[in-house]
């Protein structure tokens, strides 16, 4: 490949004795036009200082505070003032128009009499030296109020479904005694249509509308009326954009029953499903919503796919387990079939975390089956707990329930930080503790926003159990559960309540369960005001885990604007080997919330009422 040379540029000469001189020639030449440059930069720049120190006119306009704003922003007085290339004669004929422009503007918000007043005068010296000043008063009169409202809804939709003809007009936004806004009309005729195409009549349309407006007697009559077509039913899914993946990963989430009512909810349920597999970076589904093939019609489904390979990395900080730094390298189509292959490396101060993945593709129940192996290693409160992994897991996730079956071998170490024998009265033994594991879980997800709820609830349970001899050295019985509920307190404030339960429970002593199974407490998502996982069976300031865990809390948030916002909260919960050798710890404080793109970040200042102490939480992270 021959080197890039811009055009009309010369190939150097190989002669040593002509280089010398043609490069000092070659520097003064490109001296000269850089000074001029620079001088004609500058000159440039004194001009436009002149030129914005000394605009050609400007304008001041008096009306109420909303029309004033929208007249600032739309009318072509104000939008031309720093024009450079501005004259007198294009100024009188903004002058001239200026009132039909304000009249138009102001009557998109309901003022169809108002009285404008334009006045030209120069704002400088005695002699007509300065700026022109273009001072526009707008008296907008009195505001045009709705009537009446004419609302008709035509088509099958009448006598299959008369509660949608109520809901639309009982829903109308717009209704009688309303200030009439051009905007607001819009949007109402919109919000009616919406509501007919979302279920079923998916080829609904507008037939006619019209506001008839009587500008001396600040009144408005609206009239709108819907055909609703004929009622649609969903078919068979027809998939575009496939490359390297078979369609039937698609067909397997696929939770759609050919027949059933079109519905715009259960179409964007099938995107999510889509869009929850690994493989797509883009789902377009919908319809042809022509009348004539309402029956059984096609669901469309274009997809774009993720490349085969993706390597990402991450750096941030938690106040739970110090600074951080992830990598991770995803495969999705080993073997040539679609099956995937996942690999994360977290390694922070107080912990290390290793996990190798191999998963297939959703079978035709959108169970996803998977095997993995998975190494983690923390130093916290003055215990090294390492613990090893390897499990097999039968996984399906659905719109708002996720269920897993999973078969886990663990193998655990547990040990003092500084090497030293465990105290005898701690609830796991020297040495490493083995667990042959089946479990299952369920989640249930029942929220309006899955990224900002303001409303719902979330619910987990885990349970398992082992049996002592099958690669198990003491039977157990393990379960979990977590619970999030959010109540909204009028439009900007929110109530959230959680709780966390955890029990093992075996016949005799628990010293042989592996100690990643036990509980302990503390931290950002557990009782604020302690440190993470500090709350347990504590022995000469170390602290192990326990059998049983309790965790609650309260928490009101109050929101500044959408982005920033301030919460108080209440933390209460423990970790203890018996319900009657408990001791609860309490954890009060204040925090502020921000609604980042992934998510809301909390930052809190919480006080630990029984270590007497005053502890931040933060979880912080930029992702690349």
């Amino acid at each position: 490949m021959k080197p890039f040379r811009p055009p009309g540029s010369k190939k150097r000469s190989n002669r040593q004795g002509e280089q010398p001189i043609k490069i000092a020639l070659r520097h003064q030449v490109l001296a000269r036009r850089l000074i001029a440059l620079l001088a004609a930069f500058g000159a440039t720049l004194v001009g436009a200082a002149a030129f914005a120190a000394s605009p050609f006119y400007r304008i001041e306009i008096e009306a109420p505070s909303p029309l004033r704003d929208l007249l600032k922003t739309n009318l072509d007085l104000a939008r031309y003032q720093s024009r450079e290339d501005m004259n007198d004669d294009q100024l009188k004929f903004m002058v001239a128009t200026a009132s039909d422009q304000v009249t138009a503007l102001v009557s998109t918000e309901g003022y169809f009499t108002p009285v404008t007043s334009i006045t030209v005068s120069n704002d400088g010296d005695d002699a007509g030296n300065g700026v022109k000043l273009v001072k526009v008063i707008v008296d907008p009169g009195p505001r045009t109020i709705v009537s009446a409202v004419d609302l008709g809804v035509e088509g099958p939709v009448a006598e299959q479904d008369p509660q949608r003809v109520a809901a639309i007009r009982s829903g109308w936004s717009l209704p009688a005694g309303q200030p009439f806004r051009q905007q607001d009309w819009a949007a109402a005729k919109d919000q009616a249509l919406q509501t007919l195409q979302k279920t079923r009549y998916a080829a609904a349309r507008l037939l006619t509308s019209q506001a008839r407006i009587l500008a001396d007697q600040q009144d408005a009559q609206l009239s709108a009326h819907y055909d609703s077509g004929p009622g649609f039913t969903l078919g068979e899914l027809q998939i575009s954009g496939l490359k390297r993946y078979p369609a039937s990963i698609i067909r397997n989430v696929n939770p759609l029953t050919p027949g059933e009512p079109y519905s715009v909810e259960r179409l964007l349920a099938l995107q999510r499903q889509i869009q929850n597999t690994p493989y797509f970076n883009n789902v377009i589904v919908g319809i042809d919503d022509d009348p004539a093939h309402a029956d059984r019609a096609p669901v469309k489904v274009q997809v774009s796919e993720f490349p085969a390979q993706r390597v990402r990395a991450g750096v941030g900080y938690s106040t739970d387990t110090g600074a951080q730094l992830e990598g991770r390298y995803s495969h999705y189509n080993v073997f040539d079939r679609a099956w995937t292959f996942d690999s994360q490396l977290k390694l922070e101060q107080k912990r290390q975390y290793g996990l190798l993945e191999l998963g297939m593709p959703p079978d035709t129940k959108s169970f996803v089956n998977s095997v993995n192996l998975s190494r983690d290693r923390t130093t916290l409160e003055g215990v090294d707990l390492r613990s090893v992994r390897v499990g097999m897991k039968r996984a399906r996730s659905r719109e708002n329930y996720d269920t897993a079956y999973t078969l886990d071998y663990y193998s655990d170490q547990l040990q003092q930080e500084n090497g030293a024998t465990l105290p005898p009265d701690t609830i796991t033994a020297p040495g490493v503790h083995h667990a042959l594991v089946p479990g299952f879980s369920w989640a249930r997800r029942d929220v309006d926003n899955p990224i900002f709820p303001r409303n719902g609830h979330l619910l987990s349970v885990q349970a398992g159990f082992a049996i002592k001899g099958l690669l198990t050295d003491q039977t157990f019985t393990r379960f979990t559960g977590r619970y999030r509920r959010y109540v909204p307190i009028a439009k900007r404030d929110l109530m959230i309540f959680r709780t966390e339960l955890g029990a093992v429970f075996t016949k005799g002593s628990s010293s042989q369960v592996p100690a990643s199974l036990l509980f302990r407490a503390g931290g950002g998502d557990s009782v604020r005001g302690y440190s993470y996982q500090s709350i347990g069976n504590e022995q000469n300031g170390i602290v192990y885990p326990d059998r049983y865990l309790v965790t609650a809390s309260a928490e009101y948030q109050h929101w500044l604007n959408q982005q920033w916002g301030g919460a108080v909260f209440y933390d209460v919960g423990t970790a203890a080997d018996s319900w009657s050798s408990r001791q609860l710890f309490t954890g009060i404080g204040f925090g502020v919330r921000w609604r980042s793109p992934v998510g809301v970040v909390n930052a809190d200042l919480a006080y630990g009422v029984q270590k007497k102490q005053f502890r931040p939480h933060i979880s912080l992270g930029i992702a690349f």
